[in-house]
Order: C-alpha cells, then sequence, then structure tokens
C-alpha cells in the first residue's frame, strides 16, 4: 500500500515539474524569444528563407537543406513508430504484468503495470504523429521555396518569403514537440522501476533542459548591437 502511495504522489509531482518547466518555456518563446534557442531558430529560418528565395542559384542549396531536415524528422518517426510496436507486444505478451525483481518502492499491481507501459505508447505514438507533421509541412515547403513571386505574365503568386517561412517553422516546431515526446519517454521509462527513479528523472530533464533551450550568448549580442 506504501508503494501504491508513492505512484499516485511522487509520480504526478514530477509530470507536474515538467509541465511547469514547459509552460515557462512556452512564455519565453512568446514573450523573449531571443532568449531561447527555438525563438533565435525561427527567427534565423526567416532570415534563411528569405536569403534563399532573392536569389535564384539557391534553389538547389535550399532543397537539400530542407531535404536533411525531413530525413531527421523520418528517422525519428520511424523509431518512434518501431517503439510503439515493441511495447505494444511487450505489453500482449505479459498481459500487463512487471517483474517485481527489478522494482524499486512502485507498486508491481496489473493496473499499475499497464498504465506505466501505455503511458510510455501514448509519448510514442505521439511523436509519431507530430514528426509525420512536420514531415508534411518541409514537404510542402522544400515545393513553396521554388515557386517566384511573380509568374512570366508579371501576376503576383501569392508565395512570399514570409509565407514559406511560416511554413518551414511550422514543420520545426513540429518536429520539436515530436523530441519532446521522446524526453517525456524517459522518465516513463523509469517509472517502470521505481516511483522515486522517475521523480529524480523528472527532475535531472528540467535542470538539462533549461540549459539546452536558453542562450542568454544571442540577447547580450542582440542588446549590444542595439545599444551601438
Amino acid at each position: 500500500m506504501e508503494k501504491g502511495i508513492l505512484d499516485y504522489t511522487i509520480v504526478p509531482a514530477g509530470i507536474a515539474t515538467l509541465l511547469i518547466y514547459h509552460f515557462w518555456l512556452l512564455r519565453q518563446i512568446l514573450r523573449r524569444p531571443t532568449t531561447t534557442l527555438i525563438g533565435i531558430n525561427a527567427r534565423n529560418r526567416q532570415i534563411w528563407v528569405k536569403a534563399m528565395m532573392e536569389d535564384s542559384k539557391n534553389g538547389i542549396l535550399a532543397v537539400q537543406t530542407l531535404r536533411n531536415n525531413i530525413m531527421a524528422s523520418t528517422l525519428l518517426a520511424t523509431t518512434a513508430i518501431m517503439l510503439s510496436a515493441a511495447i505494444a507486444a511487450q505489453m500482449w505478451s505479459n498481459g500487463g504484468t512487471c517483474s517485481s525483481i527489478f522494482i524499486i518502492a512502485s507498486s508491481s499491481t496489473h493496473l499499475t503495470c499497464t498504465m506505466k507501459f501505455f503511458s510510455i505508447l501514448i509519448c510514442f505514438l505521439l511523436a509519431f504523429l507530430l514528426n509525420v507533421q512536420s514531415i508534411r509541412y518541409l514537404s510542402h515547403a522544400s515545393l513553396l521555396i521554388n515557386v517566384p513571386n511573380k509568374t512570366q505574365n508579371g501576376r503576383n503568386t501569392g508565395v512570399s518569403a514570409e509565407f514559406v517561412g511560416r511554413i518551414i517553422n511550422r514543420g520545426s516546431y513540429f518536429w520539436s514537440l515530436g523530441l519532446r515526446a521522446f524526453y517525456f519517454s524517459f522518465p516513463l521509462f523509469f517509472w517502470i522501476f521505481g516511483a522515486i527513479h522517475m521523480f529524480l528523472c523528472c527532475v535531472f530533464m528540467v535542470v538539462l533542459l533549461y540549459f539546452l533551450d536558453r542562450s542568454s550568448d544571442f540577447a547580450a549580442v542582440g542588446s549590444t548591437v542595439t545599444a551601438v
């Protein structure tokens, strides 16, 4: 009973820690984008698209760059769906039960073990869907980036650098969300071995992501340039 209490107290606390951090990160991206890598990359992608579309000679370079991003999303989507199939097979073969040998300070009942495996399965399925959406947007962008602003008759095509930049940024946002789904699967995997392991992994992930997501150097350089 005491082990079951840990699953219903420490595990939600760990998930809440991750959610609070990501809500804070979203707030920073919306209000102070130059202090986060996601905001900086979105800004630089807009500049890159404009530079690629201004010169028709850069068409091959732009398509090759987008193809590399599509390959990265394809790799993550393939990995996610393979892991989902492996977890589903594990749940089916074991009947949703966990081996109590490696479990420390956590419940090993049929319901708890089913929740553990199912939560990991949801993470990988979500990662697959998000990466598929990333491939969709980047595939559209690889076509649109070579469309001229005006036709031979002088008519405006309606495809501007800002529009293509938004499409590429959407694909990149979906890729980032798919990668976050992989990150969320780590604490859930440690939950199999115990609730305390899961909570410690959540705290470690928050500290690690904080240093990986922030970029104070770019903000400092931007303020210096503005002052000059």
